[in-house]
């Protein structure tokens, strides 16, 4: 069928397996331009179909050399309904990897789950013995626990509202919005959905069962942003549930003989997280004209290369004073940021266009669920039932 994009809301129900191929691809390509890197021979993904977490196993796999088993929770097609765009991703990546005599494997379902954590254990020990790199790169609005509860996340203040300028980025329209201040118990549902629980959970069931091997290294992914994003995201309910992950890193390494928890400060860009946050998608169109006015801008790609090259997979990570690895370092860099407060404060409906990378934020979100890739003619026919090299054999 020929497939085309439909836009519900922030994200997109539709995905193209061609152009999910060519972005993955294209990742892969980047990776392999840049000098190898040292370390991480056998990498567990947590999250591994999209954004960063993708990018983490390609740069595992492609620097590294790396065997990599990646937990998703994707959806093939059905019908005339498409695949998940991260289910295009995983069918793309293991067909690459195999076809490069890399070891590529999957597990689908529910990484919150006890079973989905009893499968990936079961799949190390009879295909890697142990493993050495942990990611933990886990975005979901909402969590079950083992006990049975649905916990929900909310992107809400806390203390009191917050009133800024936002984007409505099909129309054009710059406009205020405010957000409501969350409740004790919003606080609380969103610590237990994208705080450290879980990432502490998936590491206490790998060192018992014995599948971690010494000196192993686990990281999982976090933002700080700057001041102007600070209300709704680092001192807001999801900035709530950073700190929870951020201690947690710091329990797992005291905690768990041989291993060392990290966190990285990731740059903003455009991910299905990101465009669910109000204030965030204008930011991130005048942060893009900003960087790439300065020759600094990064994908997701190029942010997790460097990380595991320059950052991670060193003898001494660099931390800053709270512990945190920065990734976030060019973003945040005074002369960036500067510019990007003297834009925030001039931007409106008229001039948008001008000093936002409006174009740029498009380009990325729809090349997330693989349509705008160049080389792709989305006029053609493409057959939508792409399967996943390791879950059928399963």
């Amino acid at each position: 069928m020929v497939v085309q994009p439909k836009i519900r809301g922030f994200i997109c129900t539709t995905s193209h397996p061609e152009g999910c191929k060519a972005n993955v691809e294209r990742q892969i390509a980047y990776v392999k331009q840049q000098p190898k890197t040292q370390g991480a021979k056998k990498v567990l993904v947590i999250g591994a179909s999209a954004g960063y977490g993708l990018a983490s196993r390609i740069s595992c796999a492609y620097s590294c050399g790396a065997a990599t088993l990646g937990v998703i929770f994707d959806k093939p097609a059905s019908g005339s309904r498409t695949a998940t765009a991260g289910w295009y991703n995983t069918a793309a990546f293991e067909q690459c990897a195999h076809r490069d005599g890399l070891y590529a494997k999957t597990i689908n379902g529910d990484a919150f789950s006890l079973e989905i954590k009893r499968q990936t254990i079961d799949q190390i020990k009879k295909d890697l013995g142990k493993v050495d790199l942990v990611v933990y790169s886990l975005a979901a609005p909402r969590r079950t626990t083992a006990e049975g509860v649905t916990y929900s996340s909310v992107l809400k203040t806390t203390g009191e509202q917050y009133t800024n300028k936002t984007i409505d980025l099909r129309s054009g329209q710059v406009t205020e919005v405010t957000l409501p201040p969350a409740t004790e118990q919003e606080i609380e549902d969103t610590v237990k959905v994208m705080g450290g629980e879980d990432w502490k959970d998936w590491i206490a069931a790998l060192k018992q069962a014995d599948v971690l091997e010494q000196g192993a290294v686990t990281v999982a992914y976090s933002y700080i942003g700057p001041e102007l994003t600070h209300p709704m995201y680092l001192n807001g309910s999801i900035g709530q549930a950073k700190r929870h992950l951020h201690a947690t890193a710091q329990e797992i390494t005291q905690e768990f003989d041989g291993v060392k928890g990290y966190i990285s400060v990731n740059k903003a860009l455009v991910t299905q997280s990101s465009t669910a946050i109000p204030i965030v998608p204008l930011y991130i169109s005048i942060l893009y004209q900003v960087m790439k006015r300065h020759g600094c801008h990064e994908g997701c790609i190029e942010q997790m290369y460097r990380l595991f090259h320059e950052k991670l997979l060193v003898d001494c990570p660099p931390v800053d004073a709270q512990g945190l690895i920065r990734v976030d370092d060019w973003e945040m860099r005074p002369d960036i940021q500067s510019e990007v407060d003297e834009l925030w404060k001039d931007i409106d409906t008229e001039n948008a266009e001008q000093i936002a990378d409006i174009k740029g934020y498009w380009e990325d979100f729809y090349q997330m669920f693989g349509f705008s890739m160049s080389g792709v003619d989305y006029e053609q026919d493409v057959e939508i039932n792409v399967p996943i090299p390791s879950l059928q054999e399963s």
